[in-house]
Order: structure tokens, then C-alpha cells, then sequence
């Protein structure tokens, strides 16, 4: 299933379903992010590894480029014992101009008391430390200007610390699976928006919506004749999947956004995006 996943200026779409690759283009006042990404996955057991292949890319109108990678992310206790993630590993974040950075995810063990830690430096191009970064990956971010990464596991006085991010609170129903709001709103179909999607637009699954509305027969009804669906297209195919809105970039291996999709939109022409959610012909169905 090829699907586009399209949240305000920006796109997403799933390049791959085995293996899953998913790429993304977007744009704001002043700056362009793209990326693409790709898990490489290992089961030891009790718990599953997932090492995340892919650069990301931030540019600014003034030329200014940031690239970086994602950490590894470890689920545990699949079996027995209470779920939890952890993301740990060296996030470089390498900029073409004056500044770096490097963040460290340290790793959670079963005795800590403080987990979920993340410490860095910023340094300019001369290899100097400017700034020193402490916090925690789902609370909080703090910065100080100085080199005070050799302190001790925290900042002296947290006085002259600048917060740079903290976490959205958190929903009061359990019922919501502890997404955040603006999670909430990824699947909302206001009015009028219906017609102007492409037929592969993830807010287009009745899978998905059947869910959301609490009805979980038909949800899980829809989903298994999704999966027989993608089955039926993909002997179909002849020569693979063609990405429409994505072309994979031969210097560097990775998905780019070759233009488009704002276009068709504004004409409200998709006659080149297959309906993935409908049914397939009957004469186009074959074992």
C-alpha cells in the first residue's frame, strides 16, 4: 500500500512497503525540511532493535543546511513485564556553516533512577564548544552558552539555562493511547477537505476512520480486505512501484520530492494516483 500522508505545507508518502520506506518534503516561511526513512529491525527475544537508515535535511532560504540521523530506538519486555521504548546512540547534526552539534542518548538500564537523558555540545567550525545542551528526549531541552559538557551530569545552576523545547501535555483520557493533540488532529477530515484529496491520502482509509468512530468489527473487516486488496495490486504490477511524488536521488541514495503534488491538488487532478482503498475490477483480478 502506497500511502500519502499530508499535514499543513508539507507531504509524506510511504515509498515502500517491504521494506518500509517513508519520505517526506516540507516547506514553511524561510526553511525546507526532506528526508526519507528506512528500519533495519533485530529481535533478541524479549525485546526488537530498530536502527533507522536515512538522512534528514533542513535548508534555510539564506543556503544554511543542517543533516542528521535518527538514534536507535528498543522496545522491551514483548513477552512479559510492563512495555516501555528507549532511544539511545550519537545524533551528529552537521551544519555547512559555522555551528554543529552532537547530542548523546544514553542508553537506559535497569537500575536507573534518571533515565531518559540526553547531553550535547554545539561547536563552531573552528571545533570549539559554544554551547552546552541537557535534557530529557520526552520532557524537556535546556541550553547554556559555554562549554560546560565536563560539569558533572547537570548544569550548575539551571538559572542561566534557556529552555529550547518542552513536551505537549499529555491528554486526560486514557482513552486517547497517550497521543498528543496534534496527533489527535493528523486523521480529521474538515469540510470541504474530502474533495480536494488524492485517492492515497492516509485520512482516506475506512480502516482507519472505523476505528476512530469506535467500530472495531468493521474496522477490522476493512483491514483485512485492504490487506488482500495490496495483495491483488502487487501481482498486478509488473514492473514494481513508481513513486509519483518522490524520485530517488543517485549521488546520495535518497528520496527527493520532484514537484507536483501542489499542482494537481490546485486542479484537483488525480488521475494519475490509484484508488488504493477501493475495490479492483473484477476482469483486472486475477489468482
Amino acid at each position: 500500500m502506497r500511502l500519502t500522508i499530508r499535514i499543513r505545507a508539507s507531504g509524506f508518502s510511504q515509498r515502500s512497503h517491504h521494506p518500509m520506506i517513508v519520505a517526506c518534503h516540507c516547506e514553511g516561511t524561510g526553511w525546507k525540511f526532506w528526508g526519507d526513512s528506512n528500519l533495519k529491525s533485530k529481535f533478541w527475544g524479549r525485546s526488537i532493535q530498530l536502527d533507522p537508515v536515512g538522512v534528514l535535511t533542513l535548508e534555510f532560504d539564506d543556503g544554511e543546511v543542517f543533516q542528521w540521523s535518527k538514534v536507535t530506538t528498543s522496545i522491551y519486555n514483548l513477552i512479559l513485564g510492563k512495555l516501555y521504548c528507549d532511544h539511545y546512540g550519537t545524533m551528529r547534526i552537521e551544519g555547512n556553516r559555522e555551528h554543529s552539534c552532537k547530542l548523546k542518548f544514553k542508553e537506559q538500564s535497569i537500575i536507573d533512577r534518571n533515565p531518559h537523558q540526553v547531553q550535547g555540545i554545539v561547536q563552531d567550525k573552528h571545533g570549539r564548544t559554544v554551547a552546552t545542551l541537557l535534557g530529557k528526549w520526552d520532557e524537556s531541552m535546556y541550553y547554556m552558552n559555554g562549554d560546560f559538557s565536563g560539569k558533572g551530569k547537570g548544569f550548575e545552576s539551571m538559572k542561566e539555562a534557556h529552555m529550547l523545547w518542552s513536551r505537549s501535555k499529555p491528554p486526560r483520557f486514557p482513552t486517547k493511547y497517550n497521543m498528543t493533540r496534534f496527533a489527535m488532529t493528523l486523521n480529521e477530515l474538515t469540510r470541504g477537505l474530502k474533495e480536494k484529496l488524492p485517492p492515497t491520502d492516509s485520512r482516506l482509509r475506512p480502516d482507519q476512520r472505523y476505528l476512530e468512530n469506535g467500530e472495531f468489527d468493521m474496522a477490522n473487516s476493512e483491514k483485512l480486505r485492504l490487506e488482500q486488496r495490496q495483495r491483488q495490486a502487487r501481482n498486478m504490477q509488473e514492473r514494481g512501484w513508481k513513486p509519483r511524488w518522490f524520485a530517488k536521488d543517485k549521488g546520495s541514495d535518497t528520496y527527493r520530492y520532484i514537484g507536483g503534488y501542489w499542482e494537481a491538488r490546485g486542479r484537483g487532478n488525480w488521475e494519475s494516483c490509484p484508488d488504493i482503498f477501493g475495490q479492483i475490477p473484477i476482469d483486472q483480478v486475477f489468482d
